[in-house]
């Protein structure tokens, strides 16, 4: 049995707050939320866990998948993301995504968003792995998700000053607020949130905010793990506080390794330098410490196969030749074309002192997306009533086991967009009453923040890119053992603050991953089982996580439909 604390130990809240809407994240989808809800609903609050322009969309590099090519069509984007799928998305949410997404796109441009384009002025399209066509529109060269933020962050701070909308910056979502359970049992509707913020003014320490809804847009859980792409301030927050709060999530075990993220030691940590998929979508190759190159014999598409083909191929491969990295080589590509197409890859590789378009650049896989969350539908409703999830936090069913590229920037857009226009017709509606939170029952947690180097070693070692039962199993004890209480022992300096908290929700998220993937016999994405090293028909079907109302973890198999691809 799996048992989680219901709330995190915090202080009790020093100051309040009503606002109709709390958007949390300042990515591209708590953006796109927040800018969607202002002036449509009285009063909006952002809160953001750094700086406005700190969320994850700042580091993606790629670009962004739509269908904007007259050639190309949302059924054949449909159709990639369904293969990349691995056959448990849903091909309903995907359908909204690829349909939609030229649509949100073109917003985004009418935004400000500057995108590369041609000599024509048509937008530059580009390929990555697993599209068949070139679909994915990129700005200045490798600096998409810059552009995205700066654009989206520059119409916010242009209505900064609008008393219709608030935004705390510094500010960690400790919990979320939850209303009387109904007369069957069931967790009752959110209505709000636990904030801590760091030196910001009058809103300092500890405070509540009660609200009609919740959008969560917190993105990933990378820094569950010891090798990862995701921003420091990615430790699983919101999937965390949406479990504890009783929320169902569902396909966290489906984990994405990027394959070519710059190797720099076995003692990394931290954020991970990402050498983006783009540069193999440009042409460049991967060879092994033996100089020979191996994914044309792995997959027909060698080097642009889906993520998890080629992560594997990658570990696999160093297990044989005896090595911890591999070598991209994009040298062929020409100096002046690596230069413009990628400078900023360019500047970071030269400041670890690599010229990568003379030289090879040593790179193995390291956790970059997830592909689970907070379930819910597509308008980005959760199981609780008043809780909505959008972006990497969100579990819309259009990843399935494993996200297409570039498909994560349009996700956080497009539901995003969908969230915000449910809640703006639902609070006009009157469907989002005030409701008063509750306390809720169960034990709380505080992990003490010594423990994150060890916690995240043991989610490295058990679902990392090539799991088994043994692993598994271990890293469950593991995790069970890792001290939850410390606080309350005399001699531990142990306190109720940010670095304990974020420790508290690593342990939480590694720990329903752990279960999830022990739970999944079966190969399927980017969940690699070496015991069971082939897809299972009958796992065709998702995870879905929920603690009961003493903090015991429940899964349940839920059913997906499918699409015949043909």
């Amino acid at each position: 049995m799996t048992r989680l604390a219901r709330r995190l130990a915090a202080p009790e809240p020093g100051w309040f707050a009503e606002v109709d809407a709390v958007v949390v994240g300042s990515g591209i989808a708590g953006l796109t939320a927040a800018l969607r809800l202002r002036t449509r609903v009285p009063r909006v609050l952002l809160v953001t866990k750094g700086q406005l322009q700190s969320g994850s969309t700042l580091w993606a590099q790629g670009g962004i998948a739509a269908a904007l090519d007259p050639k190309d069509s949302a059924e054949a984007h449909l159709k990639d993301t369904l293969v990349a799928g691995a056959g448990v998305c849903d091909p309903v949410a995907a359908r909204v995504l690829v349909t939609e997404g030229p649509q949100r796109v073109r917003e985004l441009v009418a935004l400000g968003a500057n995108f590369d384009t041609d000599a024509a002025g048509a937008l530059s399209l580009t390929r990555e792995g697993g599209h068949h066509a070139n679909r994915i529109a990129h700005a200045g060269g490798d600096a998409t998700g810059a552009e995205i933020s700066r654009a989206l962050v520059a119409q916010l701070e242009a209505v900064r000053s609008d008393p219709g909308i608030e935004v705390i910056e510094n500010a960690l979502v400790l919990d979320l607020l939850t209303s009387a359970p109904d007369a069957d049992g069931r967790p009752g509707a959110v209505c709000g949130a636990t904030l801590h913020v760091i030196g910001a003014g009058t809103r300092d320490g500890v405070g509540a905010v009660l609200a009609r809804a919740v959008i969560l847009a917190t993105g990933g859980i990378g820094q569950v793990f010891r090798s990862s792409t995701n921003p420091i301030q990615a430790t699983g927050d919101g999937l965390a506080a949406s479990l504890r709060a009783g929320a169902a999530v569902g396909d966290v075990e489906f984990v994405q390794f990027h394959p070519t993220v710059l190797w720099s030691g076995s003692g990394a940590r931290g954020q991970l330098t990402l050498i983006s998929e783009a540069v193999r979508g440009e042409g460049a190759i991967l060879l092994n410490t033996l100089g020979a190159r191996f994914m044309a014999q792995v997959h027909e598409l060698a080097e642009l196969a889906p993520r998890d083909i080629v992560s594997r191929a990658i570990v696999q491969d160093m297990a044989r030749t005896g090595s911890d990295h591999v070598f991209l080589d994009a040298r062929h590509l020409g100096a002046d074309f690596l230069r413009g197409r990628f400078p900023t890859i360019n500047e970071r590789l030269l400041e670890h002192g690599i010229d990568f378009t003379e030289e090879l650049v040593p790179v193995a896989p390291a956790q970059h997306y997830h592909s689970g969350g907070v379930v819910t539908d597509l308008n980005g409703r959760s199981s609780l009533p008043g809780l909505y999830a959008a972006g990497e936090a969100a579990c819309t069913g259009v990843h399935g086991a494993n996200r297409l590229a570039s498909n994560s920037l349009l996700e956080g857009l497009v539901f995003a967009h969908r969230a915000a226009e449910d809640v703006v017709a639902r609070v006009t509606a009157g469907e989002l009453p005030v409701l008063e939170p509750i306390t809720r029952g169960g034990d709380e947690a505080l992990v003490p923040a010594a423990s994150r180097p060890r916690i995240q070693g043991i989610v490295q070692d058990g679902p990392g890119v090539i799991r088994s039962a043994d692993g598994l199993m271990a890293a469950a004890k593991a995790l069970a053992g890792a001290p939850t209480a410390a606080y309350l022992v005399p001699d531990a300096f142990v306190r109720p603050q940010t670095a304990e908290w974020e420790t508290t929700n690593i342990h939480q998220v590694g720990t329903v991953l752990t279960a999830t993937a022990l739970e999944r016999p079966e190969t399927r994405g980017g969940h690699y089982r070496e015991d069971f090293p082939l897809p299972d028909d009958a796992w065709r079907l998702r995870l879905v996580a929920t603690l009961d109302p003493d903090g015991e973890l429940e899964l349940a198999r839920t059913p997906v439909p499918h699409l015949d691809l043909g």
